[in-house]
């Protein structure tokens, strides 16, 4: 029998459940991820050290939901980028169309962290004491016109729309 410690992170797992149930219920799975040194996106579309990205079939090509990475090739400005998104990094995941999803502590476990220097120095380790990550569930909501309206890149007509915004429920 496996005990706690050694079982592999729950996160994988959950985020692939969570994709499958955005499109088998047509809705567009979206992921927000904390970016640092191990996390290779298009760094011109990272605001505040995050970006949110557009997994669904349509705006990717060869993607793959791994245990350790999110991998594929996306299209920036017409251009086709490969994306490679350590799990650790992934902060939520959730439907664009009613922002059902789930969140995601940002760190590693120690031994993930003092086996990687660059994830060690920018990023920060928590420890829970069943050894995987807590879990918290989230209802994303969208940002009203007017605000974003009033930011930088902010405009609520552009094809992407309003950016959504997190909102914990405990």
């Amino acid at each position: 029998m496996i005990d706690a410690s050694e079982a592999t992170s729950t996160r994988p797992y959950l985020i692939r459940a969570l994709y499958e149930w955005c499109t088998d219920n047509g809705f567009t799975p979206y992921v927000a991820v904390s970016v640092n040194d191990s996390v290779q996106v298009p760094r011109e579309y990272v605001k505040d050290g995050e970006i949110v990205l557009n997994i669904s079939f349509d705006a990717t090509s060869s993607l793959v939901l791994g245990n350790d990475f999110i991998e594929f090739k996306g299209r920036f400005a017409g251009t086709a980028r490969d994306i490679l998104i350590p799990l650790s990094q992934v902060i939520a995941i959730y439907a664009k169309e009613n922002g059902q999803g789930m969140a995601f502590p940002l760190g590693t476990t120690k031994a993930e962290a003092s086996s990687n220097p660059s994830i060690k120095s920018s990023v920060t380790t928590r420890e829970v004491v069943s050894g995987t990550p807590e879990v918290k569930l989230v209802k994303l909501t969208s940002v009203d016109s007017e605000s974003r309206a009033n930011e930088p890149n902010g405009d609520p007509d552009s094809p992407r729309g309003p950016r959504p915004t997190l909102k914990r429920v405990k």
